[in-house]
């Protein structure tokens, strides 16, 4: 199996990484080159168009920024679609829109193609280690099609459902992340203002109900210092905004989320768009004069699972 790959970016390159590692025949494709250079010393092939990702490979896989950055390669000039035929696989890997990914689906099905919405979730550290999640919306025949390359991608397999349910889910579970993070922010600076020592409040908050994912990774980095996890402020907000709107188009009528949106536009406003996310803290840091820093905390997140072969999760049922 022939497996190109479109957009090399923080999660991109490293789950581009987990298939050459897995002797994967792989073909790469970047705006710069440069970027995809490490790929190409160890063993992939350049695509010097989208076009010939479409026409070379069987799987094609898109890992980009935005919806409109997916659009561009799949629809653009010289993009994939035109190239599809009967039998290959497009695999949408970016966070994006459900609405989006089954109006492009709509013309790769009508190639001939199959198409899977197929975002993943669990950090950079595990995408860096293939033990990442991984959500799949897709007919079930096309993710059996599929499971054995998703095996080297990730280490948590989980078919959603039809086509644009992974999105949706993927999402929600960004949204929720989100609003762990701010609370997170808040207890931590709190804490300080009262005087505890954040080392202990650290332990504190991971021992009890309090812990989460969330909390157990990004508020390391954030006492370290570092305040990196490879994600940027401009990603939650196109993030919790196609939360928002989900909301919206079903009539739901949200009151935590148009904070956060409103939260992280101000975040933005203040430190720039290309700010790291975890830094929505100096807002708080800035209006209390507190620096949440604490010794013994590492700059980065490193997953320290071993690397093992994917399986399917299996939802409970009746």
């Amino acid at each position: 199996m022939k497996v190109g790959f479109a957009g090399l970016g923080n999660v991109g390159g490293k789950l581009a990484g987990s298939l050459l590692r897995n002797g994967v025949d792989l073909t790469v494709r970047e705006l710069d080159k440069s970027i995809a250079q490490p790929f190409l010393d160890q063993g992939a092939k350049w695509a010097e168009s989208p076009a010939d990702l479409g026409r070379d490979c069987d799987v094609i896989i898109t890992c980009l920024p935005s919806p409109a950055a997916s659009a561009a390669v799949m629809e653009g000039e010289d993009g994939v679609i035109p190239q599809l035929t009967s039998g290959k696989i497009w695999l949408e890997m970016s966070t994006t829109d459900e609405t989006e990914v089954k109006r492009i689906a709509s013309k790769v099905e009508a190639q001939g193609a199959a198409a899977v919405d197929c975002p993943v979730s669990g950090g950079c550290h595990r995408a860096d280690t293939g033990n990442i999640s991984i959500f799949a919306g897709c007919e079930r025949d096309v993710f059996e099609r599929v499971f054995p390359l998703l095996k080297s991608l990730g280490r948590r397999i989980l078919h959603t459902g039809p086509l644009g349910s992974a999105s949706v889910l993927k999402v929600l579970t960004n949204y929720l992340a989100t609003a762990n993070l701010v609370s997170c922010c808040e207890a931590l600076v709190t804490a300080k203002a009262a005087g505890m020592d954040l080392n202990t409040t650290y332990e504190a908050i991971k021992i009890s109900s309090g812990t989460s994912f969330v909390h157990e990774t990004e508020s390391q980095v954030i006492l370290n210092g570092s305040r990196d996890i490879s994600f940027t402020m401009d990603l939650v907000s196109k993030d919790i905004g196609l939360f928002q709107s989900i909301a919206e188009r079903h009539n739901v009528p949200l009151e935590l989320s148009p904070l956060l949106v409103s939260i992280f536009k101000d975040g933005e406003s203040k430190y720039g768009s290309r700010e790291l996310s975890p830094n929505i803290i100096r807002r708080l840091e800035d209006a209390t004069g507190l620096s949440i820093t604490a010794p013994g905390f590492p700059a980065e997140m490193v997953d320290d699972e071993p690397e093992a072969p994917g399986y399917e999760v299996i939802p409970p049922r009746a």
